[in-house]
């Protein structure tokens, strides 16, 4: 049972750490809003993508048998959102950073980038057909590699919060902050084209 909890820590960790929208999104949060903003970002996108491992797993039958006719629309609606995104972090002023600690969080955001993007759906399924799929016992397995999933993806995409949190001072100059943004929203763009 350890190799196999092993395993599924390093899958997860890998899948969680390398980067993509929700990521991009954690380090710009993080400089533009603070570290509170991040963190309920980072918990929203966590609880989304243990969200993601779970419904996959439960009906992975079911989800493969519709995922061909469902791919593109959900590639599409995913790409529109993240692009959307994207446009919105490179039209964000740039008069330096004054961190807003009181600003609400983006925990709704990081929840939504999360559920539509196409990297968490296939990571999840990855995962369930790895380690769960031909497992002795599906419920048990399932539920762990939900838990995994959702504390690795806490600290993975927390790294990326943690990153832009210190970037933020060297940001305060708003020259460094506009270049960031645009640095940001391109990165976004890119994700998008790399799903093509």
């Amino acid at each position: 049972m350890n190799s196999i909890l092993w395993a599924m820590t390093v899958f997860a960790f890998v899948g969680a750490v390398t980067p993509g929208p929700v990521n991009i999104l954690a380090t710009s949060t993080a400089v533009n809003l603070g570290m509170r903003a991040a963190i309920s970002h980072v918990l929203g996108a966590s609880l989304a993508y243990a969200f993601v491992v779970f419904c996959s797993g439960s009906a992975m039958h079911v989800l493969m048998a519709f995922i061909p006719s469902m791919a593109l629309s959900m590639k599409l609606v995913g790409s529109a959102y993240i692009l959307y995104l994207a446009y919105k972090i490179f039209r964000a002023p740039s008069e330096g950073i004054r961190l807003q600690q009181n600003t609400k969080g983006s925990a709704w955001t990081g929840a939504v980038t999360q559920l539509i993007n196409p990297k968490a759906w296939l990571v999840a399924m990855s995962g369930i057909s790895l380690f769960v799929v031909n497992g002795s016992d599906y419920n048990q397995l399932l539920l762990m590699f939900t838990s995994v999933s959702l504390v690795i993806c806490v600290i993975g995409v927390g790294v990326w919060a943690v990153i832009g949190t210190v970037l933020a001072k060297f940001l305060e100059n708003p020259v460094y902050h506009r270049h960031f943004n645009q640095s940001m929203a391109i990165l976004l763009g890119i994700s998008v084209v790399s799903l093509w």
